[in-house]
């Protein structure tokens, strides 16, 4: 078990292990694994991959905290591909991921990275057909990726087998919690094989994935990714004062009208403000499309489509995209915050942390109000 680890600042892990291989080639990787690597565009391990993909192929626990957007699932992807046998028809590897639309993500990278391996990798996600599921799993897919209800709901049918089960990831694990699916990560704990290396992946360490970490594994090499060990090159970000609630919306009208917007993402604290400003914007004649958790599998999908290909250019929702998912062409970002205390409301934590994942060249505008650009300010 974990040592010490309450002795630490809130929040945050202490690391135990230093040691980095600064090129996919040092790795020792598969040679057909390597292939997919380079051919996904991968160049120079991230700073996460340097030092966290060694330890997970050498067979070690590993805890391992780092913003969103430092190259964690391909840390995972690359490590569980490495360890697999392809000959072996059956689940060797279970990824948890919070979210529908980031589980279908690492579906995708998963089997890039794998193209010449002749691995198979199942999405497992609620919202879907239970039949496809289970039709699916009963092929054998070496890797299943999925969200805890429905990976839950397969074990317990005994239609996903855990019997060849090598390792098991919980990806955005402070954020699979917050929403409530601690039992259920619990009971699957409980039914895998005791044998079966944990990898859990963070960018906060509250004391609930602790807790976790202490119950469920075994003396876990700990590696933290500090922000100052990172970069934001490429990204501009501006903080817009806006004194009263009621004045966001001509804001947010005239930056459309002062910034060349291509494709954008406008955030929204709640369920609610996602369908009030869609509203308003769609009144003003502006094309939007809009996505939070109220929505079924299906509307997000065509929604996550039409916005991936460009047919959509601006996306307004609520923090169900702010782990993980990865949309290149975004070029800005706009946070509509809660004029009353955006910094402590819905989990959002310091709005400067949900800028994290967006890419070289884009532009991040908070439209926030003067107490809590103050807050901002302070916790930066």
């Amino acid at each position: 078990m974990a040592s010490g680890l309450e002795e630490v600042p809130e929040g945050q892990i202490e690391s135990n292990y230093d040691e980095t291989t600064d090129s996919f080639d040092a790795m020792n990787l598969k040679a057909e694994l390597l292939r997919g690597v380079y051919a996904y565009g991968f160049e120079r391990p991230s700073a996460i991959q340097q030092r966290a993909i060694m330890p997970v192929i050498k067979g070690h626990d590993v805890i391992a905290q780092a913003q969103s957007g430092t190259g964690k699932t391909a840390t995972f992807s690359i490590s569980v591909l490495q360890k697999l046998d392809p000959n072996v028809k059956a689940c060797q590897a279970l990824i948890l991921a919070p979210t529908r639309e980031l589980a279908q993500q690492i579906q995708k990278v998963v089997v890039a990275i794998g193209d010449f391996m002749n691995v198979e990798c199942h999405a497992c996600i609620g919202g879907t057909s239970v039949r496809d599921d289970m039709k699916a799993l009963q092929d054998g897919p070496q890797v299943v990726v999925g969200t805890p209800g429905r990976v839950h709901d397969m074990i317990q049918r005994r239609v996903l087998k855990t019997d060849s089960m090598k390792m098991f990831v919980l990806d955005e694990a402070d954020e699979m919690l917050s929403r409530g699916f601690t039992e259920q990560i619990y009971d699957i704990f409980q039914l895998l094989p005791q044998s079966t290396q944990v990898v859990l992946l963070s960018a906060t360490m509250p004391q609930d994935v602790l807790e976790v970490t202490t119950k469920f594994m075994r003396d876990p090499v700990r590696i933290l990714v500090k922000k100052d060990e990172l970069t934001l090159e490429g990204i501009k970000q501006f903080y817009i004062a806006v004194e009263k609630e009621e004045w966001k919306l001509d804001t947010l009208s005239d930056l459309y009208e002062t910034v060349t917007i291509t494709q954008a993402v406008i955030f929204c604290n709640t369920r609610r403000k996602v369908d009030w400003l869609t509203d308003k914007l769609t009144a003003r004649d502006f094309t939007v499309s809009a996505m939070h958790g109220d929505m079924d599998q299906a509307q997000r999908d065509v929604i996550m489509k039409e916005f991936r290909s460009g047919s959509s250019r601006v996306l307004i929702a609520t923090d169900l995209l702010a782990r993980g998912i990865d949309v290149q062409q975004v070029r800005n970002i706009i946070l509509q915050l809660c004029s009353v205390h955006p910094h402590i409301e819905e989990g959002w934590g310091n709005p400067e942390a949900q800028l994290f994942r967006m890419r070289d060249g884009v532009n991040a505008h908070a439209n926030v109000c003067q107490k809590c650009l103050e807050a901002v300010v302070r916790q930066a």
